[in-house]
């Protein structure tokens, strides 16, 4: 299991790991695969400080960075975050607040405290808030990949990572999407499934991967949505994949930072828990089923608003039920971002083991394809 972007980056194997947590990313990468910290949620300063922690601790190592910058949002003019911020808040109906306030007093989700309640609502979902975020990963030696999430990176971002020695790419979710990114002059393409997890698109992968990599060949294209074992990593790279980019995997591995009573909830989940839903983000993503994408998605209920506006809503109530996890039924209105393939994942493993276990499921899948009948 080898290709070419493992020769441009320096890794033993095409596994790249999607998290927010800096320890898998870390482990991941010290694994021989490659780990990419997710920045959405991360305020410039705490996004700084992650990477100082990975710089530190993964020693010769690459790792990436993912950054969420739609090509189309509300706001998109306005290049001051502060500004852009009190701008979407007059945008956003009480209806819609209040609504999202009694649904997590219903449960039982405690409220913030008056310092956590002050802090910046909007995510790192506009070319705003994620800018600062990427000049955080400039001059970094270990830093060689920049991923965005939602589109083609913004032409300037895509100038400054090349400058600075870093592959550039971007995932997509439709055919189109794959030919953009490539008339753009990125580096790869992550071809994501609609079993994925978070914001992905509605095509299966095993029929979006060969479309994709056969329009955009010879540029390397990752193959992402539901794999979560070696055969399935199999399957992805017979279609012509260079490689795997996998996020569900790491969410309840033992380095993943997820509070016990959430990562419980992964655990727990099976395949036909996960639903598609505008209820987290404003865009479509896939996320466990519960009472809180229940109660959005019901016809005399407000209808979530697009993105950014929908996650100035759910702010609070992501922050709350992180940090609640545990707390009255907080996991009934908790945000749980994963996709289909949770139903394979069912017990704690530390990444090394998974990695190991993928690879050795790998092989064995490989010698089973290539076995001639009665030898």
């Amino acid at each position: 299991m080898y290709s070419e972007l493992c020769e441009k980056l320096g890794i033993d194997v095409p596994i790249f790991a999607f998290s927010h947590c800096r320890d898998v990313v870390v482990e991941v990468s010290k694994a021989g695969g490659l780990g990419v910290l997710g920045a959405g949620w991360f305020s410039a300063e705490q996004f700084s400080q992650e990477l100082d922690w990975i710089d530190t601790h993964i020693g010769d190592k690459p790792y990436g960075i993912d950054i969420v910058v739609p090509q189309k949002y509300e706001g998109m003019e306005e290049p001051d975050a502060k500004t852009l911020e009190a701008q979407l808040m007059q945008q956003v109906p009480e209806e819609h607040i209040n609504f999202a306030t009694a649904l997590l007093e219903k449960h039982g989700v405690p409220e913030l405290d008056q310092e956590q309640a002050n802090q910046p609502k909007l995510a790192g979902w506009t070319y705003a808030t994620a800018l600062p975020l990427f000049e955080q990963s400039l001059n970094r030696p270990n830093c060689k990949l920049l991923a965005n999430a939602l589109g083609t990176p913004p032409a300037d971002i895509i100038d400054r990572a090349h400058a600075d020695g870093m592959l550039v790419g971007a995932l997509c979710g439709k055919l189109k999407q794959a030919i953009q990114h490539k008339e753009a002059g990125l580096d790869f393409i992550v071809a994501v499934g609609g079993e994925g997890g978070g914001h992905a698109g509605e095509i299966s992968s095993i029929v979006l991967w060969p479309q994709a990599i056969d329009a955009v060949a010879p540029l390397p294209v990752l193959a992402a949505g539901g794999i979560s074992s070696g055969r399935q990593m199999l399957a992805a790279m017979a279609t012509g994949a260079a490689g795997v980019w996998m996020g569900t995997q790491w969410l309840t591995v033992a380095e993943a930072e997820t509070q016990p009573a959430q990562k419980d909830s992964y655990l727990k989940a099976s395949s036909e828990d996960t639903v598609r839903s505008r209820a987290w983000t404003g865009k479509p993503a896939r996320l466990i089923r519960n009472r809180w994408t229940d109660a959005w998605d019901a016809p005399d209920t407000p209808d979530p608003l697009g993105m950014p506006l929908q996650g100035l809503v759910t702010h609070d109530a992501m922050l709350r039920t992180e940090l609640y996890a545990g707390s009255g039924d907080a996991q009934a209105v908790a945000m749980n971002p994963c996709g289909q393939a949770i139903g394979m994942i069912n017990e704690v493993e530390t990444c090394r083991d998974v990695m190991f276990r993928l690879l050795s499921e790998y092989a064995d899948a490989l010698e089973k394809v290539n076995q001639v009948p009665g030898s």
